[in-house]
């Protein structure tokens, strides 16, 4: 554990407190402010977590908007993003933490997908590499009526296929964990042990999980205990808060003070992408002010 870390820390209720004030953001209620805010120093001072935020929750800023916010409050990328999106990020100084390939529901764990998906995750990673980013995301798809089992193996063969392009131009291909019980019924990659497994199949350092707090939060739970248990197979984390994938705030069950804290301790060197939705009537700015205050443990 980092001692010194924690003799900083806060108890749960000051560092909410001590959140909302930075970011100029609550009401007794936990209501964010409508009033556009204006970071003029980074809110990351430690920095013991490599923090970005993920596009399209924010999409009601341009991207050059978020890009310069992101900048401003310390954040280091911009996840789930396209090769367009390149320029943008790089004139901010900031990297494209995860690239975007193909859709949800139609995933490598159907054989019928794999031509489309295969041919979109190897543009993805050309295009990362020739712009020094590191990741890329895929997805499983749906079971559709499939055996878990089935899906795995056919996820290891497309897999096979891509992981030598993925080695040669060192770029890690990430899984993304989603819950099944909620938003994206039938998904099949919807627990982590069936995620760990497949990265075991695959054999490559080249090939991890990204790791959805949110998702798995809903889908299993146990998020602290699953980190430590896992950590070698994850490559990447997602942030939101339960129950319903908004702010970082006292309204929802997740401590991400706690969360992150695991995390670094696990020695993790990734990126941590802020994946909430602002919530209606909230400036989308002061949230992740607020959220990246809360995770810069």
């Amino acid at each position: 554990m980092h001692q010194a870390r924690h003799d900083h820390e806060l108890s749960r209720r000051g560092f909410v407190a001590a959140g909302a004030a930075a970011a100029g953001a609550f009401f007794l209620g936990g209501n964010m402010s409508t009033a556009q805010e204006q970071p003029q120093s980074p809110v990351i001072t430690r920095g013991h977590i490599n923090q970005s935020v993920s596009r399209w929750c924010f999409n009601s800023l341009s991207l050059e908007r978020l890009a310069q916010v992101a900048r401003q409050i310390g954040l280091r990328g911009i996840d789930l993003v396209n090769p367009e999106d390149f320029p943008t990020l790089k004139k901010h100084d900031l990297v494209a933490t995860m690239v975007n390939t193909h859709g949800i529901a139609n995933g490598l764990n159907n054989p019928r997908y794999h031509e489309d998906c295969l041919a979109r995750i190897r543009r993805s990673i050309e295009a990362a590499a020739d712009a020094g980013f590191p990741n890329v995301i895929t997805l499983s798809g749906n079971r559709a009526g499939m055996p878990d089992d089935e899906g795995l193996k056919n996820c290891v063969v497309a897999l096979k296929q891509v992981i030598g392009l993925a080695e040669q131009k060192k770029v890690t291909i990430c899984m993304e964990l989603l819950n099944s019980k909620l938003n994206h019924k039938d998904y099949m990659c919807d627990r982590t042990e069936w995620g760990v497994e497949l990265v075991k199949a695959v054999g490559s350092e080249r090939f991890k999980l990204l790791y959805d707090i949110y998702h798995m939060q809903v889908q299993e739970g146990d998020v602290i205990a699953t980190i430590r248990k896992y950590k070698d197979y994850i490559h990447h984390y997602h942030t939101a808060g339960v129950p319903g994938r908004n702010e970082l705030d006292e309204n929802q069950e997740l401590y991400y003070p706690a969360i992150m804290r695991a995390i670094a301790d696990t020695g993790f060197t990734g990126y941590v992408a802020h994946e909430f939705i602002p919530r209606p009537g909230n400036d989308p700015v002061a949230s992740l002010m607020q959220a990246a205050r809360v995770c810069d443990v």
